[in-house]
């Protein structure tokens, strides 16, 4: 049950009385019990214009939109240790200062994801969120986190304004550009050997897609003459689909224009096909993600890349999520072998929301959680056709089915028959011992972004929309995807004691690679 559910709180127009207080749905309560300040679970939304924005009629429009969703305008409720759980406490205004314009700099995109990583506006402020405005940002590619907001990026040229998706070089430690990630474990032994490091390359990947997109499916680097607004979110209490809603909320009170959603595609659901729905038992525990290079900081790193949307054949019996969903496991799997990990079967962890879009739409964590499950041998680039059908029948099926946002347990787990204390105590027992079940990987496609974003005729309207989901161990990296204009836009996020930037860079492109795949195996009878 999402907070929106519960009664609303009464009018302005009587007098002011004690601030009704909402009890923490079973998604909320569970994030409560497990937070961590090393690895803050904080969603991150950043949305791109081509303009600028006024700084007074913006922060105007964004708390007006607060206003319309009043269920967001939340702070937890103080409470003692007996209680029997965890209360959100709405509030008429804000409690804070919700948007903030951060100086422009060179590093002012780099220093606003990697704050956006490691400070979660606190819960105990409403509402828990907060929107930076960068101005003059510069490219999107090539400005990613560092180890802590604030501190200068390396100097970067024209060229590495594109990031790494050349494939060609990276970000090192240092700073400095450096030999690409590789892609083999002979190029992974020689690069650790002090020798030069092989490249993702066709031949080293041995699948026939490209391992890298051709210029013409990359967008060029856009200068710093436009906006950036950056959405930080307390996954404790919201997600990204519902403070999405209520920046389109603010972008039709600032601009004037309308920012309805877009119809849903229409798809006609395809009878069952027999033979592929068949998945390992969820018994197994699932592969790790091998480890790359930790950091020596707590934390997430981010890294981000934009793509064109995959093709598919008219009719196919898969969508692009299926096709995302294949070229996550396939990358997975390649890097567990580079990194000599015993197979395993993959679990991929796919949220599920289906909520309306409109105005009406429920604010809080509304989305529920499935889990897709490949063996090892099924998941193999060379039959790319039949892993496409395969996932379309089991991410079918979980749409399909109904089931609590966390499974039944959960709801067990915060039923209020003790003090809430100590159901978090035995939560947090409880998610150690099921680590070595925990899935493999979390893919989050938000798909088409149904809202125009439009700001009016100065600043534009949103040619770019990323999402960044938590990547918190034992499962450690994240892979979300939004589409905005034609075009995918890619954020992968992982938690540093498990990778370093490097690793993300590799992922990346392999992900791009097997991405590619997916159009070229079906595109020839694969």
């Amino acid at each position: 049950m999402t907070t929106v559910e519960h009664p609303a709180r009464d009018g302005t127009g009587g007098p002011a009385g004690p601030p009704v207080r909402v009890p923490f749905p079973v998604v909320d309560e569970v994030a409560r019990h497990c937070l961590q300040e090393e690895e803050p679970e904080t969603v991150h939304i950043e949305v791109h214009l081509p303009g600028r924005l006024d700084p007074a009629r913006l922060t105007a429009a964004f708390t007006q939109a607060l206003r319309r969703h009043p269920r967001i305008l939340m702070r937890e409720a103080p409470g003692p240790w007996y209680r029997r759980r965890y209360e959100w406490e709405l509030t008429p205004e804000p409690d804070v200062r919700v948007v903030s314009f951060p100086p422009p700099s060179r590093d002012a995109l780099r220093t606003a994801r990697t704050r956006a990583l490691q400070e979660a506006p606190p819960l105990s402020a409403s509402p828990p969120i907060r929107l930076e405005v960068v101005e003059g940002a510069g490219p999107a590619l090539g400005s990613e986190a560092t180890d802590a907001a604030g501190e200068p990026g390396p100097e970067r040229t024209r060229d590495d304004n594109r990031g790494t998706l050349d494939g060609s070089h990276e970000h090192t430690p240092d700073g400095t550009l450096g030999p690409a990630r590789t892609a083999t474990p002979e190029g992974a032994a020689a690069e650790r050997a002090g020798g030069p490091a092989r490249t993702v390359t066709p031949e080293s990947t041995r699948a026939p897609a490209r391992a890298v997109a051709p210029e013409g499916d990359r967008a060029p680097a856009r200068e710093g003459t436009g906006t950036v607004l950056f959405l930080t979110i307390n996954h404790t209490a919201l997600d990204g689909p519902a403070c999405l809603r209520v920046l389109a909320t603010a972008a039709e009170l600032y601009g004037g224009r309308d920012n309805t959603p877009s119809a849903p595609p229409v798809r006609t659901p395809d009878a069952p096909e027999p033979g592929h729905g068949n998945a390992p038992s969820t018994w197994i525990p699932p592969a790790r993600v091998a480890p790359g290079r930790p950091e020596a900081s707590p934390g997430n790193g981010l890294i981000v890349t934009e793509l064109g949307v995959p093709r598919r054949p008219k009719g196919s019996p898969y969508t692009v999520n299926d096709q995302l969903m294949a070229a996550t496991a396939l990358t997975v799997a390649h890097w567990n072998r580079e990194h000599g990990a015993r197979p395993r079967p993959l679990r991929i962890t796919m949220p599920v929301d289906d909520r309306p879009r409109g105005a009406d739409m429920p604010i809080g964590n509304g989305t529920r959680l499935v889990e897709v499950t490949f063996a090892p041998e099924e998941v193999d680039a060379s039959r790319m056709a039949e892993l496409l059908r395969r996932t379309a029948i089991r991410t079918r099926a979980l749409k399909a089915a109904e089931r609590p946002q966390l499974g039944h347990g959960a709801a067990l787990l915060t039923a209020p028959v003790v003090p809430v204390a100590w159901r978090a105590a035995v939560t947090r027992g409880l998610r150690r011992a099921a680590g070595p079940w925990t899935s493999t990987v979390l893919l989050s496609n938000i798909g088409r972004i149904p809202y125009s974003l439009d700001f009016g005729e100065e600043a534009g309207r949103a040619h770019a929309v990323w999402f960044s989901a938590p990547a918190r161990t034992p499962r450690g990296l994240t892979v979300t995807t939004a589409s905005t204009a034609g075009r995918l836009h890619v954020a992968l996020r992982w938690s540093r004691s498990l990778l370093g930037h490097g690793d993300g860079a590799h992922l990346r492109d392999l992900f791009e690679h097997y991405l590619h795949a997916t159009e070229e195996r079906e595109a020839t009878g694969g």
